[in-house]
């Protein structure tokens, strides 16, 4: 609790009414338990969330934003750009029917050690009734470039410029996958939605990996994987051939992962379509967009990647450039029906950060496209 600029320590615990499923114990097996275990773990007024603000400046934050404008629309609300002491924050704005993907996303992004410069800073979750019904808030810094999505639709990217928007991808992916071990650890996490309009594109010309409600963690010691409860699967036109065809081994962490390599790669190929080389460059398209309707059926998908076993085109011209030659070489490895044979995050980052002594390239003054 913030009092006169300076933390003030209560030593009490939030009471479950209080809580209402704002943050969970993290001492107990089971983490979405909204009673007090009374260790220093669990929901004391004085907790420092692995990410954020503490949890009373959390619970109070939403009286405290000023909505601006809209600046999104996802599958479960609305995101609003606001001002919250002076800064520019995004707001991501559930329904109430949708409690349990609000709960989930803000549960995924306080997993301890999880704050990473290529992973969206999460600031609070929070509720606010109007008197008619309930919005449940998800807070995080604000990126006026939007998603890459976005972005590419409206730039194309010099050489440098896309090596350091993969690299930041990568490098985001590897840490949600990379389990830490010790007390302070942190478990592997696939992302299972992998797709340009889940990444953000910072000023600074990196990336950031955003919307973690379909995040899956894993459980070494147990070997578990907590499955969130709602159905979604992701989207259908970047699941890998084993989620088609339904083959995939819910059992097995791994899985889970090496389907985040297949969208990887499609994300990388939607990039370096709008590399310019000399000037030229491709506009842009979603992979597959030649191939399937615009929204697509599981079916659709199934026949052109699993029956037709096809693959977004790899230009031959990219052959004439190094960067984009390790690109599609990379990509075809991110596509293998054998899911044990794909690349992993770590060893992708690796790759990419060998063809550049990366600058901090600068997206100001359109530094960073052609």
């Amino acid at each position: 609790m913030l009092s006169n600029g300076k933390e003030e320590v209560l030593k009490s615990c939030v009471s479950s009414y209080e809580m209402k499923g704002h943050v969970f114990c993290h001492s107990s097996s089971n983490v979405s338990k909204r009673e007090c275990c009374f260790t220093d773990f669990c929901n004391n007024v004085t907790l420092h969330l692995p990410r954020g603000l503490p949890l009373l400046v959390q619970r109070t934050i939403s009286r405290t934003i000023v909505l601006h404008e809209i600046i999104g629309k996802g599958r479960f609300g609305e995101v609003w750009r606001g001002k919250w002491q002076g800064e520019d924050v995004a707001v991501k704005i559930f329904s109430s029917r949708d409690e349990m993907s609000w709960f989930r996303e803000a549960e995924i992004y306080q997993t301890i050690m999880l704050r990473h410069e290529n992973i969206l800073g999460f600031i609070a979750a929070d509720n606010k009734d109007n008197g008619s019904w309930t919005q449940l808030w998800l807070v995080s810094e604000y990126h006026e470039h939007g998603s890459l999505f976005d972005y590419l639709n409206q730039y194309s990217v010099s050489v440098e410029a896309m090596i350091t928007l993969a690299v930041s991808i990568a490098s985001g992916l590897a840490h949600l996958h990379m389990e830490i071990i010790g007390t302070q650890g942190k478990p592997a996490i696939a992302h299972r939605d992998i797709k340009s309009k889940n990444i953000l594109v910072k000023k600074n010309g990196t990336c950031v990996i955003a919307d973690l409600g379909l995040a899956v963690k894993h459980d070494s010691v147990g070997n578990t994987i907590d499955i969130p409860s709602n159905q979604r699967v992701g989207t259908k036109r970047y699941m890998a051939p084993e989620i088609l065809d339904d083959s995939i081994n819910m059992n097995n962490f791994e899985s889970f992962k090496r389907a985040d390599i297949y969208s990887l790669g499609l994300v990388y190929w939607e990039l370096a379509q709008r590399c310019s080389i000399r000037g030229v460059h491709n506009e842009y398209q979603l992979p597959y967009s030649d191939l399937v309707p615009s929204d697509p059926s599981i079916e659709d998908m199934r026949v052109v990647v699993c029956d037709q076993k096809l693959r977004p085109n790899i230009s031959n011209q990219w052959q004439s450039c190094e960067a984009l030659r390790v690109m599609g070489k990379i990509m075809r490895e991110c596509w293998y029906a054998n899911a044990a044979a794909r690349l992993t995050a770590l060893r992708i980052k690796k790759t990419i950060s060998q063809l550049s002594v990366t600058k901090d390239v600068r997206l100001q003054n359109g530094a960073l496209h052609v």
